[in-house]
C-alpha cells in the first residue's frame, strides 16, 4: 500500500519547541513503520515563512522578510535531523514552485467564479492570521486570546459558505476523515452554524510579504490559503510533468495530515471547501492531536505565552532516541499530556534501563560467560519457552494493528509487555544457577531472550532506529530489517557471535 503523511508547517516567526517535534516525531515514526510492513510512504513536513507575523519579525530584527526566512529555517532543518526525522521533502512555501502552484489555484478558482472582490470590516488577529466578527470576540480579544485590531478595506473573498452542506456530508459520511471521532464531531458543530466567506487577500498596503495574487497586482494571498496548498504543491500539484507523481502519492496514496487540534477548523473546513471547489481529492485523513503541558496544565506554546521547552535541551539529557521514545510512549495521540524532565526520566528508567536494558544485558553477558560469546544451538522444548515465543510471534500484528489506528502508545506497549515477560522468564529458568550443573538447559533461556531481543528491536526500529541498530548488532544480527523476520522464531542462528553489551540506556538520576 501506499502512505502519504504529512505535518503541519510551521511558522518561521520563532524557533522550533517540543509541539513542533511531537507531530514531527510521530509522524516519522509511522513513516517508519508502515516502511518497516512492506508500504511504500512519503513523508512532507516544512515552514510556513509568508504573513504579518513573518514580516513583522523580520522588521524587528532589521532584516528582510527572505533573509529572516532563510535563517529560521535551518533552525528546523538542523533539529530535524538532530532528532532523526527522515522526511522526503521539506517544503517551503517561499520555493517558486509552490509559489507558482498557489497562484495557479487562484487563478483557476477567480475565472470558475469562484472568488470575489468586497468592501469588509473586522476584527483581524495578527498572531492567529484570521479576521472574526464581533460576535465571535472574547472579552475584547480573539477566541485565542490574542489581541485583535479592526480593519476596514476592499479584499476577496473565496465562496466557502456555499460548501458547507458539502462538507457536513463528507464529514458525517466518512468517519476516518476527522480523527479522534471527538474532533469530527467537533467540526460537525461547528458546521451546523452559517458559514461564512473567507477572506483570501490581504492589501500591500498592510502586507507586502506573500504570494502575489495573479489577478490583483496589489495583493498578496492569505497566509492560510498559500500554506494549506503545500501538502498539494509538495507532491506536484500544478506543476509541468509531475503529474504523475501527485497522482500517485495525492489520488492513490490519499493523504494523512496529523496536526495540533488548534488548526483543526483550517485544516478541515477551510482546507477540504478549498479543494471541492478546485477539484482536487479530499485528504484520507485529518488526525488532530492534543497539546503537551506544563505541570501546571499550560500549554507549551510561545504563541499562548506558556512555557516553552526546546527538544534538544530534553534530548541531551536521555539521548536522542529515548526523547522519541518518550513522546511515542507516554500519551495516546489525540490527547492532552503533560511533560516534565522528571517523567522522561521515570519512564527511561522503567522500561528502557531496567526491562529493555536489563534483558540485554543479562542474556550477552552470560552467552559470553558461559559459551564463548557464541550463540549455543537449542531446541526450545521447555513448556515456558513455548509460552514466551507465542506471545512474541503476536507481537507483530498486535503492533501493526494498533500503528494503523495511530496509536503509538499501544502499538509500543505491546513489545514493552514482551519484555517484561521476557524478563520474568528469564528470572524463572536463572539459567547463571544452572549452568554450573547442566549448560545445555542453561542454553535455552538466553537463546529465547536473544530471540525476543530481535523481535523487539525490529519492531521498536521505528522509533529508536539508532539504539535498535546498535541492539541488533550486539547480538549478531546484520541483516535489513524486515517485519517477516519478526514474525518468525528462531532465526538466530547457531554459533552466531554475540557482543558483550554496553549499557544502550543507562540508568539516569532524577
Amino acid at each position: 500500500m501506499k502512505y502519504y503523511f504529512t505535518t503541519p508547517i510551521y511558522y518561521i516567526n520563532d524557533l522550533p519547541h517540543i509541539g513542533h517535534s511531537y507531530t514531527t516525531l510521530v509522524a516519522d515514526t509511522l513513516v517508519r513503520y508502515h516502511r518497516l510492513f512492506g508500504d511504500e510512504a512519503f513523508f512532507l513536513t516544512g515552514t510556513d515563512e509568508h504573513g504579518q507575523k513573518a514580516q513583522e519579525a523580520a522588521k524587528k530584527r532589521g532584516i528582510e522578510p527572505q533573509a529572516h526566512a532563510d535563517e529560521m529555517v535551518v533552525n528546523y532543518k538542523n533539529i530535524w535531523k538532530e532528532l532523526d526525522i527522515d522526511y522526503n521533502l521539506f517544503i517551503r512555501t517561499t520555493d517558486e514552485f509552490h509559489k507558482k502552484g498557489v497562484q495557479a489555484a487562484l487563478q483557476q478558482l477567480y475565472d470558475a467564479g469562484e472568488i470575489y472582490s468586497q468592501d469588509y470590516e473586522g476584527w483581524y488577529c495578527v498572531g492567529d492570521e484570521i479576521f472574526y466578527n464581533e460576535k465571535d470576540l472574547v472579552n475584547g480579544k480573539s477566541p485565542t486570546g490574542r489581541d485583535v485590531t479592526l480593519v476596514k478595506e476592499k479584499n476577496y473573498f473565496f465562496k466557502m459558505s456555499k460548501y458547507q452542506d458539502k462538507l457536513i456530508k463528507h464529514f458525517e459520511s466518512n468517519p476516518q476523515s476527522i480523527l479522534p471521532d471527538y474532533r469530527r464531531n467537533e467540526v460537525l458543530g461547528f458546521l451546523r452554524k452559517p458559514l461564512e466567506d473567507l477572506c483570501i487577500s490581504r492589501p500591500k498596503s498592510r502586507l507586502t510579504w506573500g504570494v502575489e495574487i495573479p489577478f490583483d497586482k496589489d495583493y498578496v494571498t492569505y497566509v492560510w490559503f498559500d500554506a494549506l496548498l503545500n501538502y498539494c504543491t509538495g507532491v506536484g500539484y500544478q506543476q509541468k510533468g509531475k503529474e504523475t507523481e501527485f497522482n500517485k502519492w495525492w489520488n492513490e496514496a490519499g493523504a494523512i495530515h496529523l496536526i495540533g487540534k488548534d488548526i483543526l477548523t483550517t485544516h478541515t473546513v477551510y482546507w477540504f471547501s478549498m479543494l471541492m471547489a478546485l477539484g482536487v481529492k479530499l485528504p484520507k485523513t485529518v488526525f488532530a492531536h492534543g497539546w503537551w503541558l506544563t505541570e501546571n496544565n499550560e500549554k507549551m506554546s510561545k504563541s499562548s505565552g506558556g512555557v516553552t521547552i526546546k527538544p534538544l535541551d530534553v534530548k541531551n539529557v536521555v539521548g536522542v532516541d529515548a526523547f522519541r521514545y518518550y513522546l511515542n510512549r507516554d500519551v495516546s495521540f489525540g490527547n492532552d499530556a503533560k511533560f516534565s524532565q522528571d517523567l522522561v526520566v521515570s519512564r527511561f528508567n522503567s522500561e528502557l534501563a531496567n526491562n529493555l536494558g536489563n534483558l540485554l544485558s543479562r542474556s550477552t553477558n552470560l552467552i559470553q560467560k558461559f559459551f564463548d560469546a557464541k550463540v549455543p544451538a537449542v531446541d526450545f522444548s521447555k513448556e515456558e519457552t513455548k509460552k514466551l515465543k507465542e506471545q512474541a510471534l503476536a507481537a507483530a500484528d498486535l503492533v501493526k494493528t494498533e500503528v494503523e489506528s495511530f496509536n503509538t502508545q499501544k502499538a509500543i506497549g505491546h513489545i514493552v509487555d514482551l519484555l517484561t515477560e521476557a524478563n520474568k522468564y528469564l528470572e524463572n529458568q536463572a539459567p547463571w544457577k544452572i549452568a554450573k550443573t547442566d549448560l545445555a538447559a542453561a542454553a535455552e533461556p538466553l537463546v529465547a531472550s536473544l530471540e525476543v531481543l530481535r523481535i523487539a528491536a525490529i519492531l521498536l526500529s521505528p522509533v529508536m532506529p539508532g539504539k535498535m541498530k546498535s541492539l541488533l548488532e550486539t547480538i549478531g544480527w546484520n541483516r535489513p530489517l524486515g517485519f517477516s523476520d519478526a514474525k518468525t522464531w528462531g532465526l538466530t542462528s547457531p554459533g552466531t557471535p554475540v557482543k558483550k553489551a554496553e549499557a544502550l540506556f543507562p540508568r539516569l538520576m532524577a
